[in-house]
């Protein structure tokens, strides 16, 4: 992989980067995973087929509307903090944002890019998860149970931008990057990074973590390719978004829809 050269001086040594990855795994997408795999141990426990059982995503505090609002961007936020502290981590070792790929290169091509990887893995991805449903692999996924109120469209367009930003710059930029840094090979990093990525969304069914294992292996791939993040949070934060938004305009019109 090739990446932004950096004085041998600056980068931690290696104890150093592996008790970092851990850390920084621990307090955010490993942290997903291991509570993904207790509730899909729960869900086969019970006495019903997955596909009778549902996990709600963008779930409504159960409150006032005000402090509903509160709670939500209040959690959009919370779960930024984890991208904050990869930044912080980079700079301290003597390294940029863009070391990991972000920065504001090419602005237009990177938008491209990331519609392109929407509509095709976005497509690709629904008809997955009905397909999945319908076999009995996957729980009903509902996106969100947020009250009917005008902030509901625009909390939930925020939602898949965090998701959008949280994911790509954990599990493909950070997690790429210190693996490359630890002399792990592209095929190993690639590996071990798409099946964190589907074992976070284990919640969510055995569809969910397949679904979510192949995208991790393709935005790996173009990220160890082209070393860009740009195009894959925007890919990422408009198929999230298109689920959200898609399923509120949706819901109880269409047959198709679980």
């Amino acid at each position: 992989m090739n990446h932004a050269s950096v004085p041998d001086q600056a980068i931690p040594t290696r104890r150093v980067l592996v008790s970092e990855v851990w850390i920084v795994l621990g307090l955010s997408l490993g942290a997903s995973a291991l509570y993904a795999i207790l509730d899909l141990a729960r869900s086969l426990s019970a006495n019903q087929p997955l596909r009778s059982q549902s996990a709600v995503i963008n779930a409504s505090a159960g409150t006032t509307s005000l402090l509903d609002l509160l709670y939500q961007l209040v959690g959009i936020a919370v779960a930024l903090v984890p991208v904050v502290l990869v930044i912080h981590l980079l700079r301290r070792g003597g390294e940029t944002p863009g070391a990991i790929g972000l920065d504001g290169r090419a602005p237009r091509r990177e938008v491209l890019w990331g519609m392109l990887l929407a509509a095709g893995i976005g497509g690709a991805g629904l008809a997955l998860y009905i397909g999945a449903y319908h076999l009995g692999l996957s729980v009903r996924i509902v996106p969100t149970t947020l009250p009917a109120l005008w902030w509901r469209i625009p909390v939930l367009a925020l939602a898949a931008v965090q998701n959008g930003i949280l994911e790509e710059v954990i599990i493909c930029g950070y997690l790429l990057h210190r693996l490359d840094q630890l002399g792990w090979s592209d095929r190993r990093s690639l590996a071990t990074s798409a099946v964190l990525r589907g074992s976070y969304h284990l919640y969510q069914g055995f569809g969910g973590f397949v679904g979510n294992l192949v995208m991790g292996l393709i935005f790996g791939r173009i990220y160890q390719r082209e070393h860009r993040l740009g195009r894959l949070v925007l890919a990422h934060s408009l198929i999230d978004a298109g689920a959200f938004i898609g399923y509120v305009a949706l819901k109880g019109k269409v047959s198709w829809l679980p």
